[in-house]
């Protein structure tokens, strides 16, 4: 488990969240942080560690510390720290969060009809491979 940097978990056989991750690396050039699926043991193990179920993988999952986040607090939280305009995004801070997740799990309630999903979860390559757990 990574004590330095920011952990965001994501749901590693979803298309749409393996894109995420792989526009996150391309925007975080400081490598604050570091990626594990979900159903991975190390995912599973963070998930344990800071209280939630093991079988959460509708949401994605930033633990910076002791602080952790899930659905649209973890993206707007995840945002904060891009390169390029994307912070800006941080602004719907101001929208009621029940209205935010509504929409957030809207979207992950659709996202395996809308972009798919593989039958395991994402390999890193070897670039990357010291940016995942």
């Amino acid at each position: 488990m990574s004590k330095t940097r920011a952990i965001v978990l994501f749901d590693g056989v979803c298309n749409f969240c393996n894109a995420s991750v792989n526009f996150l690396i391309d925007r975080d050039p400081a490598g604050k942080f570091v990626f594990g699926a979900l159903q991975s043991d190390e995912g599973l193990d963070a998930l344990r560690e800071h209280g939630l179920e093991e079988g959460y993988f509708d949401s994605i999952v930033l633990i910076d510390g002791e602080n952790v986040l899930t659905a649209s607090d973890a993206v707007l939280e995840i945002s904060r720290s891009m390169s390029g305009a994307w912070p800006l995004l941080r602004v719907f801070r101001i929208v009621p969060r029940s209205v935010r997740d509504t929409v957030y799990n809207w979207v992950a309630r659709n996202r395996y009809s809308w972009f798919g999903k593989q039958d395991t979860c994402r390999i890193p390559t070897p670039e990357y491979r010291e940016r995942f757990l």
